[in-house]
Order: C-alpha cells, then structure tokens, then sequence
C-alpha cells in the first residue's frame, strides 16, 4: 500500500462541495492500493474566518504539522486548500524537497474582492505561486484549466468530478407542502454565489433555499416570500432535492458546481448561467437550461423530463473520478499507476 496525506483547510463540521469530494475521495482510494491520512483541523486550535465563521482557520505552529506529516511517513502529499494547513504543509514539503500536488476548488480571489477592496489580480498572483511549486494543480475540467493557464497556472492536470449515485437517487420526495413549481437552491449563502439574482426573478410558485451563510438574515429580510430551510443532509436532503421541480444555479464564480450533479441525480434538471461549471456540468446533455437570462432558463427547464437528468447524472461515475486522481497522483510523482 502507497501511504497519501490529504491536506485540507476544509473539513467537517463545514458542509461545501470540497469536504464532501475529499470525503468521497478517501473511500475510494483504498481499492487502488493507498491508504489515507487525513490532516484537518480536527486536533488544532482553531478560530473563525472574519465575516465567515463557519470557516475555521486553524492556529498551529510548524513543528506540530511537521509531526504530523512525519509521523505518518507519507509516499505521496496532496495539498487540497490554500488556508493555513495548506500553507504549512506546502513549507515544510519545500523546506524537505518532497515533492507535492495541489488542487484548485475554490475561486477565493472573486470571493475575497467580493468582500474587500483587494484585486484579483494579486490574489491570483499569490495562488499561482502556491500552487506552480507543486508538480502538479489538479482542477476539475478542461475549461478550468485553460483559464488558469492564463492567469500563469502551470502543471495542470484533469481530475473529473463526480457525484454519489447511490446516495442521490430517484425516489419519495419531501412534504414542504408548498405551492407549485418549486425552485431551489441549495448551498452556501454568500455574497458571491449570486443567490439574490435567483430571489429577485418573477418566477410562478415557490423559491427555496437550503444552506446557511452570512448573507441568510440579509436575504431572508430582502425576500420574506422565499423558504428557507437551512442547512439539510443526508436523506433529508435528497428528498428536497427530488421535490424541486428545477434546480437554480445562479454562480458564476463556481469552479463546477457538485449541486448541480446531485440535482440531476435525484431527477430534478438545472437552470444557470453560461459560464464555467454548469458549461461543463450541464453541458449539451438536455438536462438543463443554460441562458444570461436566468428567469428563462428557470422556466424552460420546467419542460425537461426528469429521466433527461438521470441519463446525464450517470456520466459522473466516482470510479472514474478516483481513477483519474489517482492516475494524476502517480504520473506527477514519477511513479507507474498501481491497477485498482
């Protein structure tokens, strides 16, 4: 068995699209012959991200990480989040000359100058240094990869994403006993994931959203006829899923957009921006509706039967997702990819 240390800023209680692809991705690899070490805030000290706090920055010195990372003796680092973990794993790899991959999750220079009078062009300035020192960035798509090598990104590599078919099926939908067609939203609920943009459409029925952010008190006073519902998981979740009757994905700053996925697992097609995410999500797979004009996607994809989403949903297999990690993992370190 090969031994891999994950990385990673983002870790349970959170609950986002990168904790459940780490998650997922360590129950998959062990049938490739690698055995997994988590480092996660569980065990540090930790203390809220300023106008985030549902983010934990952890505080730690060095020594302790170097501990960590040395004590499980790992063949392969993958550093999975740029935060302070992330930042010290990635210095003591450099201070020992072993060698390191990287991934791209999350757009944090959009997000911070959403929040901050800071550019993106220097937010993007310091990530591209975090993450050329590797040997390889591993992002979810190939449009991804193309805007990143513009920014100066090198040593890019494919890892698709995928969603949990056995969890997000068809199936007995929720009660919310609310008036039809039902429009939802599910995720963090933040300035940059343009959820007012969906609020404010003219749309027959009921808008509703599950999740919680710093923006929920704003935008349950801005939008009182919208149901919130908060955060939901597990079966909960899915059976909310299965009762939409169109899935709205108003980002344009996602990198993809793993709601998506699960939506059209669970039957329900997609209304979104043309941009990166549901262009590679979506795609031309009829599952969806991709259109500037949101509130028309939103109702054209009222029409799309729901076994169109299904068809494109098993598209997203996490074999194929593991294998194409793995297979990323192997070749950037110089090694031959064990058969799973």
């Amino acid at each position: 068995m090969k031994r891999l240390m994950i990385v990673t800023d983002a870790w349970h209680p959170q609950i986002n699209g990168v904790v459940r692809v780490l998650e997922q991705l360590r129950r998959e690899l062990p049938p490739f012959g690698i055995e997994v070490e988590m480092l996660s805030p569980d065990g540090f000290r930790s203390v809220p991200l300023p106008t985030y706090s549902e983010i934990r920055l952890v505080i730690s010195r060095p020594s302790a990480i170097a501990r960590r990372i040395e004590g499980f003796a790992p063949d392969f680092i993958h550093i999975a989040t740029e935060g302070p973990l992330g930042t010290m794993a990635r210095q003591w790899c450099l201070k020992n000359r072993k060698g390191f991959t990287t991934s791209f999750h999350t757009r944090f220079p959009e997000y911070l100058a959403a929040r901050l009078p800071v550019p993106v062009s220097v937010s993007y300035a310091w990530l591209r240094r975090f993450h050329n020192a590797g040997l390889a960035t591993m992002v979810s798509t190939e449009r991804l990869a193309g805007e990143l090598r513009e920014r100066g990104f090198d040593k890019l590599r494919i890892w698709t994403r995928a969603v949990d078919t056995d969890r997000f099926t068809p199936g007995e939908p929720a009660e919310l006993g609310l008036a039809g067609p039902i429009f939802l939203y599910v995720g963090r609920v933040a300035v940059e994931k343009g959820i007012s943009n969906f609020l404010s459409l003219d749309l027959p029925g009921t808008k509703v959203v599950v999740g919680d952010g710093p923006q929920r008190a704003e935008l349950q006073r801005r939008f009182p006829d919208v149901k919130f519902l908060g955060v939901k998981t597990g079966d909960e979740l899915v059976r909310i899923y299965r009762a939409a009757d169109v899935f709205v994905f108003p980002s344009r700053t996602d990198t993809l957009g793993l709601v998506m996925m699960e939506a059209m697992a669970c039957g329900t097609p997609v209304a979104a921006y043309p941009v990166t995410g549901p262009l590679d999500v979506v795609a031309d797979s009829g599952a969806g509706v991709l259109d500037e004009d949101l509130r028309a996607a939103a109702l054209a994809a009222l029409e799309i039967p729901r076994d169109k989403c299904l068809e494109r949903s098993r598209d997203f297999s996490w074999q194929s997702s593991a294998s194409s990690f793995v297979e990323g993992l192997f070749e950037a370190n110089g090694e031959l990819r064990m058969a799973a």
